[in-house]
């Protein structure tokens, strides 16, 4: 270890581990717990620096959050106006959901955050939030921006232009504490997880995949377990899925479908993976996920399965390069503006390795080799996903040095411990 520097050994991982909270779930709960009837005691909070920045904003706005034994209390209170501008700091999630609360209260905020957050796309959520009644000033269609809510809503019927979870979920937000009804269409099978906490804590809502709509009422408090995070899972599942002798079980993992075209591709390449249900948590299905190697082939990923794997995309060109064949990636635009151009971040991963994807408008085509790590450090961007995909690129290829792995807490702190430790076994 150098600084910020670090090498993943490689090698099989080992072991039954718990992983954080669902991130977006996090999210989702905070602000739904900001709008809710009761207190909502929320039980395995993603502690991650992203998660952090909309608990703070929330705070600020005059949400009481505390936190007790594992346990993050949410109680309502009026939103009000922060006294500062509001720091998103890498969280496009925070940024872009908020902005519908403060829509829907009538808010007069101003956002800002890191210089990566502020190099990636805020115009699609507040052109919505302006049909909505809001005034939203951006710079340059990013941020930093400015935003002034309305009582006075205009809009109550919206087509998403193209399908977008968090502008999905800021509209709705925007309907939750403005307390009027809405409905949106447009959507091709997005993430839900707004849609599905809003209905377990007895809103009236229906959605079908294609069209939501919201009839206002109030939510209800209560205690609300998070599922953990298919996305932190995700790296430990390809790890074992990728070097020999790897057995990976993950404990309590949220399989919401949106969200599992990870292991829909790594199956359809041979993967070893059985996913055994353990029932439900904040209206989300939980699994037990048993992963172990197995050779891999070339596969065809579609579009529709790639956008249910969107933050996977990095591990599953990993997998390509390992698998025997061709394979091709499609529906990957989206990925140039990440927390990092994670297309120039899986060139990077993949030549480190002696791999040359190809990229061709919209596809990623990868010939699958016998990948070898050939020294050097790898620029993870800043991108923790970037960062934890070397970790599993190191298990199966050959020690990897990655730039920084100060990236990692924002989304899966400990994350280096646990993998010592499955290394260790």
């Amino acid at each position: 270890m150098d600084g910020d520097r670090f090498t993943f050994d490689s090698g099989p991982v080992r072991g039954t581990v718990s992983v954080p909270g669902d991130k977006s779930i996090s999210h989702r709960a905070l602000i739904v717990g900001a709008a809710a009837s009761a207190p909502l005691r929320i039980v395995g909070l993603n502690a991650g620096r992203d998660v952090r920045a909309t608990r703070e904003a929330l705070a600020a706005m005059g949400t009481s959050i505390s936190a007790d034994d594992g346990t993050v209390t949410v109680e309502a209170h009026p939103l009000r106006a922060p006294g500062t501008v509001v720091n998103c700091m890498n969280s496009g999630s925070t940024a872009r959901m908020l902005l519908g609360a403060c829509a829907g209260a009538g808010l007069a905020v101003r956002f800002d955050g890191d210089d990566s957050l502020r190099r990636r796309p805020m115009e699609p959520v507040a052109a919505q939030l302006r049909a909505f009644g809001a005034k939203i000033a951006t710079t340059e269609g990013r941020l930093p921006l400015e935003i002034r809510g309305t009582p006075e809503i205009q809009t109550r019927h919206f087509i998403l232009l193209q399908p977008s979870a968090q502008v999905k979920s800021a509209l709705l937000f925007a309907a939750l504490f403005a307390r009027v009804e809405i409905q949106i269409d447009g959507d091709r099978g997005s993430r839900d997880h707004t849609e599905r906490l809003l209905r377990h804590l007895g809103a009236d809502i229906d959605w079908d995949g294609s069209s939501v709509r919201f009839f206002a009422g109030p939510v209800k408090g209560g205690t609300l377990q998070i599922p953990g995070d298919f996305s932190a899972a995700s790296f430990l599942i390809t790890a074992a899925a990728l070097a020999p002798g790897s057995s990976i079980l993950t404990r309590g993992i949220g399989i919401n479908p949106t969200r599992t075209g990870l292991i829909d591709a790594l199956r359809s390449m041979g993967g070893a993976i059985q996913v055994r249900p353990a029932g439900a948590l904040a209206g989300e299905p939980v699994a037990d996920i048993a992963t172990e190697y197995h050779p891999l082939r070339g596969t065809r990923v579609p579009a529709d399965m790639a956008m249910r794997a969107i933050d996977e995309i990095p591990l599953l060109a990993l997998a390509a390069a390992f698998a025997d064949g061709t394979t091709t990636i499609d529906g990957i635009a989206d990925l140039r503006t990440k927390e990092s151009d994670r297309l120039a971040s899986i060139r990077r991963l993949l030549r480190s390795v002696g791999v040359e994807p190809t990229v061709e408008g919209s596809r990623l085509t990868i010939v699958g080799s016998a990948p070898r790590a050939a020294g050097g450090t790898i620029d993870t961007g800043g991108d923790h996903r970037i960062a934890m995909a070397a970790a599993a690129l190191a298990a199966a290829a050959g020690p990897l040095t990655v730039d920084s792995t100060a990236s990692i807490d924002v989304s899966f702190p400990g994350f280096l411990a646990l993998w010592r430790a499955l290394r260790a076994v």
